[in-house]
């Protein structure tokens, strides 16, 4: 329950830097939907909800090989699409596609460690532990370049790291 707990707060907290990473559109961004401020943060909220909703099933079921197991990730695939699909209209296509892959490696990473993990495969274990550190350092990079000003890309590869050790 502890882990669960660290895993929740980690994923709130990257959730809060990708929605205060958004208001800072560079003025070569592409213009804004006409959508409130109100609307997309709630909008947001709700879709990283349902990231760790989505990503604490999967775990389970994927640890206990329930029968659920694959609907369960592939929903959770589709939240990172739309997560990514969400700030299309702040940060242009290239930059929601490329955050929506991100996530999806970062989901297929976490799998494949607990895969790993529960086949008692140290080796795998490390394999795919070092590919899912490298994602969480690209996904550092993504929200740095997203906000540079306000995010130096060392504190949020620490915050990367954290989430991914707990």
């Amino acid at each position: 329950m502890k882990h669960l707990h660290r895993t929740v707060v980690c994923s709130a907290l990257i959730a809060l830097l990708t929605l205060t990473a958004l208001p800072a559109v560079t003025p070569a961004a592409p213009a804004r939907a006409a959508v409130s401020a109100l609307d997309f943060q709630n909008a947001m909220r709700k879709l990283w909800k349902d990231h760790i909703t989505w990503t604490r099933l999967a775990i389970v079921a994927i640890l206990d090989d329930r029968p659920e197991k694959d609907a369960a990730v592939q929903r959770l695939l589709q939240n990172q699409v739309a997560i990514g699909d969400a700030i299309k209209p702040y940060y242009g296509d290239a930059a929601g596609t490329q955050l929506a892959t991100l996530l999806h490696d970062h989901i297929t990473g976490a799998a494949a460690v607990l895969v790993a993990a529960k086949s008692g495969d140290q080796a795998q274990v490390q394999a795919a532990s070092d590919a899912w550190y490298a994602n969480g350092n690209d996904i550092a990079a993504f929200l740095n370049k997203a906000n540079p000003n306000n995010w130096p890309l060392a504190t949020l590869q620490d915050m990367m790291k954290m989430h991914l050790d707990t």
